[in-house]
């Protein structure tokens, strides 16, 4: 039975959890705590891929945990991977009593390393803040239990629901402190994928902007790392010296089998992908960036693109920034997605509203998709 000071620790562990949720990719982002004698003596977050995770970090800064209870987000690993098993540290170290908040939803753990250290002699408990440790990782649960990331659209409107002008322009809808919020969305993100349509209207870079973060912040703390660019380029028209194929950042180029690859694009990373009725198949596009341990999925597209994945039923969230002006009925909507009934309207469930500066940002949840 948790007591309301284990309750306590296991609070304090997810909000360490939180704070790697920039830089821990490709792996989850973990919190543990070291209590003995009902003192903190050690805390870690994990570091970025290849440095160590939560636990070896708790261990190094105790240095002495023997007897110690170990609080961890998500189930101690038993695999070897870029660094060694954190359940056999774990026992090495002496810890006589490990809470883990859920198990390790990766097939390769998967209650593994509970059970390692219950056969090394250790007490073992699982489930508490279970819910709250799910919500803290969503796109590496929902990778590993379903096959492909957490997937979410971020779109920028206005009052009338307009996002660009008939003519194409559309800088800047909304002001800057949601310009600022949208490079923590990015930093967050494995993948930014986009249409080929975006990048030849607006020459997109599609990259972290640290010097637009707040420098305190955990965002602009979390090094370098960039997400991966992915363009859906059927026809191979991404054009030479596109920003999309800087060196700033990973570009991925998703096209058809049978597209010409032109001579700037045959030294670019790219992946075919099936023909669907109307441009490439995108729910194939889900398990290829699952092969690249892509846990966060951010969709930054025009109404075409948007309207196609949440079609597809591919869409898990849209976050949907609001300005405060009016760009008329001749304005292209926010997505490309025709209704003919009521029947076929798709109902949101929403799951955050907030003022970002003069916007307004909007969280939703797709509660089912009809038309196909």
């Amino acid at each position: 039975m948790s007591s309301p000071f284990d309750t306590r620790m296991m609070a304090r562990a997810l909000q360490l959890a939180r704070r790697g949720r920039f830089r821990a990719a490709p792996n989850p982002h973990v919190g543990c705590v070291l209590v003995r004698d009902g003192a903190v003596i050690g805390e870690g977050t994990t570091q970025p891929a290849g440095g160590n995770h939560a636990e070896i970090e708790a261990l190094q800064q105790a240095g002495d945990a023997r007897g110690a209870t170990a609080y961890v987000t998500l189930e101690p690993c038993s695999h070897q991977g870029k660094t060694g098993p954190c359940a056999d540290a774990l026992v090495a170290a002496g810890v006589s009593r490990v809470v883990a908040a859920m198990e390790d939803p990766n097939p390769q753990v998967a209650g593994q390393g509970l059970a390692k250290l219950q056969a090394a002699g250790v007490v073992v408990e699982s489930g508490l803040l279970a819910a709250e440790a799910e919500q803290v990782t969503p796109g590496f649960v929902a990778r590993m239990r379903r096959g492909h990331g957490r997937v979410r659209a971020k779109l920028a409107m206005s009052f009338d629901g307009r996002t660009a002008m008939a003519s194409g322009e559309s800088q800047w809808i909304t002001g800057p402190a949601a310009r600022q919020d949208v490079q923590r969305l990015r930093a967050a993100s494995c993948a930014i994928v986009t249409g080929v349509g975006t990048v030849l209207a607006d020459d997109c870079s599609l990259t972290v902007r640290r010097e637009q973060l707040d420098q305190h912040s955990l965002a602009a703390q979390a090094g370098e790392r960039q997400p991966l660019r992915v363009v859906l380029d059927s026809r191979l028209q991404t054009p030479a010296g596109a920003n999309i194929l800087s060196a700033a950042a990973p570009t991925l180029i998703c096209h058809s089998a049978g597209a010409t690859v032109p001579a700037h694009l045959q030294a670019v990373d790219r992946a075919f992908l099936p023909d669907a009725a109307q441009g490439l198949d995108l729910a194939a596009l889900m398990p290829l960036l699952s092969t690249r341990q892509c846990n966060e999925i951010l969709v930054e597209s025009g109404p075409r693109l948007a309207g196609a994945m949440l079609q597809a039923g591919l869409l898990d969230e849209l976050i949907v920034y609001m300005a405060p002006l009016l760009m008329g009925s001749s304005a292209n909507p926010l997505l490309a997605f025709p209704l003919d009934s009521m029947g076929q309207a798709v109902p949101l469930a929403v799951k955050d509203v907030r003022q970002v500066g003069v916007d307004w940002r909007f969280t939703v949840v797709p509660q089912q998709v009809v038309l196909k």
